[in-house]
């Protein structure tokens, strides 16, 4: 099995997981929660970054098969990368002991930790041939941003949150805002150390070249 070959299969068996765990929960939910909004499943940040995942790792699979590594292809892995990242730190951080429409277990364990980790595991092992520079990685951070105004708008109308630190209703919006600018920090940081690692292979690569190069 050739190394491309290899990183298919591991992404396709990433692709198997997360759909088998997304469709696990939203069964889950629609069999055991009375009149469940199926907007509400599709309203938390982890179901929809594992939703991107699973595209980002079936598109990257199908495109290594072919020998092929588009430029969006590595953009898109990019964004899915750290919207996993940011999914598995602040659950591990904030949300660990509360129910966020994940109640079963194994699904949890999928959502949370198995595919935000297989995700960066996949990004370091296969780094992209581009250089991905700070200005253009920022623009990954759009959709948390837009995420979080989605979330703090749709609240009051549906009078539901997906999560209790962007409930304002007991506490007020001031701890909603600080939490935020925290997680919007953190977001800018792992964009920052995810353009960074992008170096990583060109630096590996022209080394190599220039060590084949002397006699």
């Amino acid at each position: 099995m050739s190394r491309e070959q290899g990183l298919a299969v591991y992404r396709f068996f990433f692709v198997a997981l997360g759909l088998a765990g997304l469709l696990a929960q939203y069964l889950y939910n629609l069999q055991n929660i009375p009149d469940y909004k199926p907007v509400n499943f599709f309203s938390f940040f982890t179901v929809e970054s594992n939703i991107i995942a699973v595209v980002s790792l079936a598109v990257s699979g199908a495109y290594i098969v072919r020998g092929a590594h588009p430029r969006w292809v590595e953009y898109l892995r990019g964004a899915a990368t750290i919207y996993m990242t940011i999914t598995g730190i602040v659950y591990g951080l904030l949300l660990r002991n509360v129910e966020v429409d994940t109640a079963v277990p194994w699904v949890n364990t999928v959502l949370h930790f198995v595919i935000p980790v297989a995700m960066v595991v996949d990004w370091l092992i296969d780094l992209p041939k581009l250089r991905i520079h700070l200005r253009q990685a920022m623009v990954w951070l759009i959709f948390p941003i837009a995420y979080l105004a989605y979330s703090l708008i749709r609240g009051p109308i549906a009078d539901w949150y997906p999560y209790p630190f962007l409930d304002p209703r007991t506490t007020g919006y001031g701890p909603v805002i600080v939490t935020s600018i925290g997680i919007a920090v953190g977001g800018f940081l792992f964009a920052w150390l995810q353009s960074w690692t992008t170096s990583l292979r060109l630096r590996f690569e022209t080394s190599t070249d220039v060590a084949a190069e002397k006699p």
